[in-house]
């Protein structure tokens, strides 16, 4: 699977919200939370999880502005308990366990991450394109 929206989880449930399907099996989502990744995570969202710390941290964006989301909160802090690895995505997620994957990203430059190292996600910006002004 290529990076992008998840079929079955977001763009489906947004296309059928849009025709009015009021059971589109999209719910307000309350928190988003992030994975990290050392290769494509799969349609899944479950392969190549970092062994360095696999624990989802959540993020938040900012109010959409011009077709864009960005993150608002504080960043999120991974601590590398013992490996050496390369983080190459990230996948977001509707759960800190369990959910639902949906979207992934690919990291705009691999990230080298060895014991002792943190990593920071200090931006992460979601844009929607072409939009008709």
């Amino acid at each position: 699977m290529a990076v992008g929206l998840h079929t079955t989880n977001l763009v489906i449930p947004l296309l059928k919200l849009l025709m009015g399907n009021s059971t589109a099996g999209l719910a307000t989502i309350a928190a988003l939370w992030v994975q990290l990744h050392t290769a494509d995570p799969g349609a899944a969202g479950t392969t190549a999880v970092s062994v360095g710390d696999a624990t989802r941290k959540q993020i938040t964006f900012s109010t959409p502005g011009a077709n864009v989301l960005s993150l608002s909160a504080a960043p999120s802090v991974w601590t590398d308990a013992a490996t050496s690895e390369t983080i190459t995505h990230i996948s977001v997620w509707s759960l800190i366990t369990a959910g639902v994957v949906y979207f992934t990203v690919v990291l705009t430059a691999s990230q080298p991450w060895v014991a002792t190292n943190t990593f920071t996600l200090n931006t992460l910006t979601f844009t929607l394109t072409p939009v008709m002004a």
